[in-house]
């Protein structure tokens, strides 16, 4: 007889043959003379962001498949029950979320009622559904992650890699969580006191090679290095301390992807040390995530070239010396991505939430930071440039980039989608803390809440989802620093950051009133887990855009 994890296996493959020959019909409805029409996919853009989802789940539910087998060979049975109950109910879980989603719009999919009762709605799928996400089976998941004090699971790392991730946790707990509410209630910058350390401590080089004054070794990535060192950041504040290095390993990646080597020897040393720290100036008010549609304004004169135009929500401008600009040097329309470059603009570094920078040559750029609700240590700001003056020595990757910058902004971004991940899974970590302890503390009709099951339920899947976003994350790490993963980056980040916000809010519903006073650290956790599914990638643009695009273009 298989076992559960056995039975899990094989129900997943269903899932995921269903997914594949869904993705063959979706093919079939946009391809328009061999490729698929972006035209045609946004006539399917709810059934395509649904498949995104189905895959990205069915992808972790895989990961942590692995993830138990690998504790069930080293600790055993015993050792391994936390795994083994959280990778069975997600595994549980996906399935019921793939069998709704598809179920409800199966003419969308390709699929009438009597293929889907052989495949993702079968009895036996049913069947497991119904054991694994019971009540009974939930409660035990909880009781147990609360008698080990909240814990869900080995995090599998190496020796060095726990070295890392005790130093981090230790300086957010020691520097970062004192300061954090602080810096939120009053939206203030992010202090010297966070910023100085981190320098030496190397968090700034993560994404810089030996080579060129960094900590990342010469020959690969380090990927999982990063990831840990920015969930144990973004545990002690999302906004003030977790997102620092997102911004400099984008510029680093952008410049090992594409910059002379003049430009790496002069640029990376210094990103390593934060002299300057850097802002990343690519969104525009009108367009969003659409990159291709950039329209900044750079033309060609004397030496260099001339920017006009705006950017937003660009994080940290204030306090950078240098902003990443993607710009438009080929006016034509249809040149798209490919008419766009990108330039290193150097400025004055300032604390205030507005500036003025005015070159010597009287070219301008100005910048004021937009009020938002949370995330707030860094300001992201709105950027002018009237007349900016950028030199020829400052276009990445010199004469042979031009034209190449969506191609370098890319490089970047798939490092910023698993930084993601990562910040969504320390934001989760902070929450469950908070609320594990203040459920086990609220005391209501005579005992703590922690001993009610839609409580215990909650937990549950809490831990789960935790477990899950870190284990996922963790082997999208590992397997960028093996040169791939790029797809799973993005899958990564569409999930864990709907996960965060979703344990964040029963993080901060936990604490019933007090979740919603400002002076409630899960008030702040849950405002800035919002964020999550808007930056580094839109939820939306992600899934349709990216996920769903590159799954329908490779289904056979």
């Amino acid at each position: 007889m298989a076992s559960p994890i056995e039975q899990a296996t094989a129900l997943l493959a269903i899932a995921n043959s269903t997914l594949n020959s869904a993705l063959s019909f979706l093919k079939s409805q946009t391809v328009v003379d061999g490729k698929v029409s972006t035209e045609k996919l946004d006539d399917h853009q709810l059934v395509a962001y649904d498949a995104a989802y189905c895959a990205a789940e069915i992808s972790a539910a895989n990961v942590m498949v692995g993830y138990y087998q690998t504790i069930l060979a080293d600790k055993g049975d015993a050792g391994a029950k936390t795994e083994e109950l959280i990778t069975l109910q997600f595994a549980a879980e996906t399935l019921q979320n793939c069998r709704s989603r598809i179920s409800t719009r199966r003419a969308g999919f390709g699929f009438d009622r009597a293929s889907l009762a052989s495949t993702i709605d079968s009895d036996d799928i049913d069947e497991f559904i119904n054991e694994h996400l019971c009540a009974e089976k939930m409660a035990e998941l909880a009781k147990l992650v609360l008698s080990h004090d909240g814990h869900v699971g080995d995090y599998m790392l190496d020796e060095e890699k726990h070295m890392m991730r005790d130093s981090f946790k230790q300086f957010a707990e020691d520097i970062v969580m004192p300061l954090a509410e602080e810096i939120h209630t009053k939206d203030l910058i992010i202090p010297d006191e966070i910023l100085k350390p981190l320098v030496e401590l190397g968090c700034f080089g993560l994404s810089v090679p030996m080579q060129y004054g960094g900590i990342q070794p010469d020959d690969q990535e380090d990927n999982l290095g990063m990831i840990v060192v920015t969930e144990e950041l973004s545990r002690g504040s999302l906004g003030g301390a977790g997102s620092l290095i997102t911004r400099p390993e984008i510029l680093s990646r952008a410049l090992l992807k594409g910059g002379t080597e003049e430009q790496k020897q002069h640029w990376l040393p210094k990103l390593a040390q934060a002299e300057p720290l850097c802002a990343v100036a690519v969104t525009e008010p009108n367009f969003g995530s659409d990159v291709a549609k950039m329209s900044l304004k750079a033309t060609q004169t004397e030496g260099g070239w001339i920017l006009n135009g705006e950017k937003t929500w660009c994080t940290f401008a204030g306090k950078a010396g240098v902003l990443m600009t993607l710009a438009r040097t080929n006016s034509d329309p249809k040149a798209g991505h490919r008419g766009l470059s990108m330039f290193l603009v150097e400025k004055d570094a300032t604390d205030g939430h507005e500036f003025n920078y005015v070159q010597e040559q009287g070219g301008k750029l100005t910048g004021k930071a937009i009020p938002t609700i949370g995330y707030r240590g860094m300001h992201s700001y709105t950027v002018f440039y009237d007349n900016v003056f950028v030199p020829d020595s400052h276009v990445i990757g010199g004469e042979d980039g031009i034209g190449k910058g969506f191609y370098y902004a890319m490089a970047g971004f798939a490092g910023g989608r698993i930084q993601t991940a990562a910040r969504a899974t320390g934001v989760m970590q902070a929450a469950f803390e908070k609320g594990l302890s203040y459920a086990q503390e609220r005391v209501v009709f005579d005992k703590p809440i922690a001993e009610y099951q839609l409580t215990l339920f909650k937990i549950a899947r809490m831990a789960m989802l935790l477990s899950v976003s870190r284990q996922f994350t963790y082997h999208v790490a590992r397997l960028m620093d093996e040169g791939k993963g790029q797809m799973e980056a993005s899958l990564v980040k569409l999930y864990s950051c709907k996960s965060s916000e979703w344990l964040c809010r029963e993080a901060m519903q936990i604490h019933g009133g007090m979740g919603y006073a400002e002076e409630s650290a899960v008030s702040r956790f849950y405002i800035d887990s919002r964020v999550l599914s808007i930056f580094e990638g839109a939820e939306e643009t992600l899934a349709i855009k990216v996920i769903a695009r590159a799954l329908v273009e490779g289904a056979e």
